[in-house]
């Protein structure tokens, strides 16, 4: 279990620890540097040593007391930039007279060092929407000590990709391409969060193109590209059986749609994506590295086709398909490293999930370092190689 920890805003309710005294004992006096215009929320003196102990034991608290497998810290880029949404003169600056907060770094630091030495298993998460550099790498390294970083990115980009009509897709290739240019800057985490299915942005499935089919199609086919791009993942409550309704807490999830065939194929097809990432260490064990992937088509944006090769040394390679347009491509030319059988093991167009059935009768044969494919409209299909 995740929990969201949020030691970027210091409540001001009246009931809560705001002026306990009188005085600003957590909070910065100052509203230019303790105060959230965003969120109507303050900030904590991170620069007070009990301030900082009071949140690092907090920190610990989750993990002692309630056994949480991780932190997520949510608007990290709030903490770690005085100016952050802040017009110019309305910010105080550090001593160096720059932006960053110091003390916010120190504070982070700490807090990830003592608890990764107190309880080596729990994971943290930084949502980190800028380019602060090593946010995963260690704190004794430079680092701010996170075990993970939200890419924000990935989820921005590719969503956006999604919500086009298919025949537009072939102008915005780079999409999908760009952030395979930064994917191993930092150890991320690919997240379909409780931000984008919140406060009237809509489901997940809401967010596919076309009509009702078209949009199961769609989420199955990104399901499959997310599963084999590098990173790690992350679903949010009701998106592995693609709930219609957006997320609410006032009510429980709409468990009754997995009586309908489409929404029951959603949730097969992410039991099998799970089974294949562990199964096959090429999926998972240089999710963070770039020795673990490898290009095999770039720049097909007529037919919104991508394809890439994921990696692990002395194991077997996964080839990764996905054709994002709404055309079934027959006898396609795919690149492949080696010649031989190479066994289809996920068709997110197949009809047990849904789909038409499209798909390769469970092998296609490379010759001469290529193989021709049927590539079924909206889909990803994942390749192992078997010799």
């Amino acid at each position: 279990m995740l929990i969201d920890w949020v030691p970027a805003h210091f409540p001001t309710d009246e009931h809560g620890l705001v002026r306990f005294d009188g005085t600003a004992l957590y909070e910065h006096d100052n509203p230019q540097q303790g105060y959230h215009p965003d969120w109507n929320t303050l900030i904590y003196n991170f620069g007070r040593q009990e301030v900082s102990n009071f949140l690092v034991n907090n920190a610990l608290f989750w993990a002692e007391r309630y056994h949480v497998d991780g932190l997520r810290v949510d608007a990290v880029a709030s903490m770690l930039y005085r100016d952050y949404s802040r017009a110019p003169g309305e910010w105080v600056p550090n001593a160096q007279g720059g932006r960053e907060n110091w003390e916010a770094v120190e504070f982070l630091r700490t807090m990830n060092a003592k608890l990764q030495a107190s309880h080596p298993g729990v994971m943290t998460f930084a949502e980190e929407s800028t380019t602060w550099p090593n946010v995963s790498q260690p704190a004794d390294a430079g680092g701010l000590g996170f075990g993970f970083k939200w890419n924000m990115g990935f989820m921005h980009d590719t969503l956006q990709y999604m919500r086009r009509d298919p025949e537009h897709r072939s102008h915005h290739h780079a999409d999908i391409t760009f952030g395979l240019t930064y994917a191993f800057s930092e150890n991320f985490v690919l997240p379909l969060s409780h931000d984008e299915v919140v406060h009237g942005k809509g489901s997940l499935l809401d967010k596919m193109s076309g009509d009702d089919w078209q949009r199961f199609a769609n989420l199955r086919a990104y399901y499959g590209m997310m599963w084999g791009y590098p990173g790690k993942k992350l679903l949010f409550m009701g998106q592995e059986f693609a709930q219609r309704r957006e997320w609410s807490e006032e009510r429980a999830l709409d468990w009754h749609l997995r009586q309908a065939p489409a929404h029951e194929g959603v949730r097969l097809l992410v039991r099998e994506l799970n089974t294949i990432y562990k199964q096959y260490p090429a999926m998972h064990a240089l999710d963070c590295e770039p020795d673990g992937f490898e290009w095999l088509i770039v720049d097909d944006s007529a037919n919104a086709v991508f394809a890439w090769l994921r990696k692990a040394p002395g194991e077997k390679s996964i080839a990764v398909i996905c054709n994002m347009s709404s055309a079934l491509l027959t006898h396609y030319k795919l690149p492949l490293p080696q010649d031989g059988n190479w066994w289809e093991r996920i068709n997110t167009d197949s009809a047990i999930y849904g789909g038409s059935g499209h798909g390769n009768l469970g092998r296609v044969i490379a010759k001469d370092g290529s193989a021709r494919l049927t590539l079924p409209a909206l889909s990803t299909i994942m390749l192992e190689y078997g010799g």
